[in-house]
């Protein structure tokens, strides 16, 4: 994406009016160099419709018509003064239209996220300094080298094995170990890099640029950002360590929905193998900052607090593991890359970076391999006698239904764990960005409804660019003070376990485009913890307390406001696009398993009814949501259905 000079005008004014400094020693976006990088996040947007709206957008912002649209009575935009500028925006941001209100959040994100992750022309940002973030780490110098050896193709590439495993994360790393050791010639495909200890620095730029996925980036109604990792080891590369097994009243309702070893010895002995590969403690717990005002809190009313399992051996639950969440440089992190694609490559399994698969080869009802594009676009065919669909719930239907497989339920039951905050600003020192990325959590809210629907209370670290997703913007001086108070600011996060879902489908360009909207019910569920979690924040001696809501509630303990009135406040806004920040960091469902080619896409084994060579082993399979974190889950499922895969291939020799 190539802007010309009035749309990079456009931006520039966009960014600076969002991020303008303080007139000293805090630049502008534009003084700091952030516009470029703007630039840059939006041509990263996977689909080409979406870069090209943004251009249009562009091409039309800082004209007489655009100033029509904006309702500035035909004034152009770069004509009116910053204030005025400023109020265009709030008004944007608060809007009846849901589109203008997408658009307003659209343009936050893109603003605020490239101010907070430019390193300005020294590379450590005056923004950083202003708010006591220190920037990157650096990489170790004293970091073993990656150990692993994988191939990025330099040419049309044709690989012939048994088994063609299409993602490395937790389920498709976890699947290639299971199939491997199982004395099966096994491909790992992956379409991310592969990045070790020594490549992290610590740095948001440097981690989101490397290790996350570009698209999509939220669902088509903008009301849910949606986060997911790519890079060989995928999502467990950069999650945050967290590692519940999945809870038996879920199991249970897996069970009755037709797959029935989610109740059974089999599944309990796929966890059991996962957590001990994964080395699953509560020894490396010790709580953070953030977890401390949580579980202080929490013990004060009286409410459910405990210890968070982990997959970790000799984290420091300091510095380094706040980071964690752009690469261990510790190398502590069990991710998949550490355990079962080692294990995988050790059997002899060969692993392919920089390749993404656009299609499984269907013959005659059966699939015979995978064609894939390197990122160079070279071509990359593996012929296999199996194939194993690990992309993850976005873009494992969206790899089907390219394939040609029609079954009605491939892209339906998109499960989310839709999640926010609440903010509480404290006297004592938090430094977000520092400590165990989550040591505490509470299930004290995880059943509102008698059915297990409800939210788990966790914290989550916080460094600037991430955090600013979960802020509300009320003006450039308002944001600038919320961001030098940050290092005295501790959240309270709200996972939503849905009852309600969505879809996944596919555009023209062969792209998926996810359409979730939170439910009455499910919205009921955020709002109960957005209010659950304020309580927590205040029972633990917060001055002021602050929602994600772009129409900013906030109240002042004891001082200015009360609680109800922050709760309706909250309430009255509410939570449709544009409305609230929401993100979702777990993404299920969309080919769930089952007993019924009605109600489900994959059967009990995780095949897909269509082509019974064709395994899904991620959180596609997911019958409904999971509740806590999902890798535990994932992982067992990929192992279970792996081995069940090796055992039918071994049949057929």
């Amino acid at each position: 994406m190539q802007l010309d000079s009035r749309q990079r005008a456009a931006l520039t004014a966009i960014c600076d009016t969002f991020a303008p400094g303080d007139g000293a020693s805090i630049p502008s976006a534009g003084a700091l160099g952030a516009v470029p990088l703007a630039e840059g996040l939006a041509g990263a947007m996977p689909r080409a419709r979406d870069r090209k709206q943004l251009a249009t957008l562009l091409s039309v912002w800082d004209t007489r018509l655009g100033g029509l649209v904006l309702g500035t009575r035909g004034r152009r935009f770069s004509e009116l003064a910053p204030a005025a500028r400023e109020e265009l925006l709030l008004r944007l941001g608060g809007a009846s239209s849901e589109r203008k209100r997408v658009l307003f959040q659209a343009l936050r994100g893109l603003a605020t996220s490239a101010y907070l992750l430019a390193p300005g022309e020294s590379g450590t940002s005056p923004v950083w300094e202003a708010i006591g973030y220190p920037g990157p780490l650096g990489v170790k110098p004293d970091a073993p080298r990656p150990p692993l050896a994988p191939l990025s193709p330099t040419a049309d590439t044709t690989l012939d094995c048994d088994v063609v495993v299409v993602g490395s994360g937790a389920g498709g790393g976890t699947a290639a170990a299971a199939l491997a050791g199982a004395g099966l010639d096994v491909v790992v495909l992956e379409r991310g890099g592969y990045f070790d200890d020594a490549d992290f620095d610590g740095g948001e730029l440097s981690g989101l640029s490397r290790l996350y996925a570009s698209g999509p980036s939220a669902t088509a109604e903008g009301q849910v950002s949606l986060v997911a990792g790519s890079c060989l080891g995928g999502g467990t590369v950069v999650n945050w360590t967290t590692s519940f097994r999945t809870p038996d009243e879920i199991r249970e309702e897996w069970a009755s929905l037709g797959a029935g070893q989610f109740a059974e010895k089999e599944y309990t002995q796929a966890l059991d193998a996962v957590t001990e590969r994964l080395s699953v403690n509560t020894d490396h717990s010790t709580a953070s900052a953030r977890d401390t005002v949580m579980e202080r809190g929490l013990r004060a009313l009286g409410w459910h607090v405990d210890a968070m399992p982990r997959n970790v051996v000799g984290c420091d639950t300091g510095t380094d593991c706040g980071r964690c969440g752009y690469g261990c440089r510790l190398g502590a992190k069990q991710s998949v890359t550490k355990t079962w694609l080692a294990d995988a490559e050790a059997a002899g399994a060969r692993l392919v970076i920089d390749t993404a698969v656009r299609t499984v080869d269907v013959q005659q009802g059966r699939a015979v391999g995978v064609r894939g594009t390197t990122t160079a676009g070279h071509a990359v065919t593996v012929r296999a006698r199996a194939v194993v669909v690990a992309a993850g719930a976005i873009q494992t239907p969206a790899l089907l239904r390219r394939s040609g497989l029609t079954d009605a339920t491939i892209g339906r039951y998109l499960r989310l764990h839709p999640a926010t905050a609440v903010w509480g600003l404290f006297d004592e020192e938090i430094r977000p960005w520092e400590g165990g990325m989550q040591t505490r959590y509470s299930r004290e809210h995880s059943d509102l409804d008698g059915r297990g629907h409800g939210v788990i209370y966790e914290t989550g670290p916080g460094n600037p660019a991430a955090l600013q997703g979960f802020m509300n913007w009320r003006g450039g001086t308002a944001h600038l003070a919320a961001l030098k108070d940050l290092p005295r600011t501790a959240g309270v996060g709200i996972i939503t376990r849905d009852r309600d879902s969505g879809v996944v489908k596919v555009a023209r360009d062969g792209e998926p485009v996810p359409h979730y909207r939170l439910s009455d019910r499910d919205a009921a569920h955020l709002h109960a913890g957005v209010e659950g979690a304020a309580r927590i924040l205040a029972a633990a001696g917060a001055r002021r307390i602050s929602s994600a809501h772009q129409a900013g509630p906030a109240y002042e303990p004891g001082r200015s406001g009360t609680f109800e009135e922050f709760a309706v406040a909250c309430r009255n806004a509410g939570y449709r696009p544009g409305r609230c920040a929401i993100a979702a960091l777990h993404i299920m469902g969309t080919a769930r398993m089952g007993g019924s080619r009605d109600t489900s896409a994959t059967d009990p084994d995780g095949a897909t009814w269509e082509v019974p060579n064709i395994v899904v082993a991620d959180a596609s399979c997911f019958p409904t949501s999971s509740g806590v974190n999902p890798m535990i889950s994932i992982e067992a499922i990929a192992y279970m259905n792996a081995t069940r895969l090796a055992e039918r291939l071994g049949r057929t020799v």
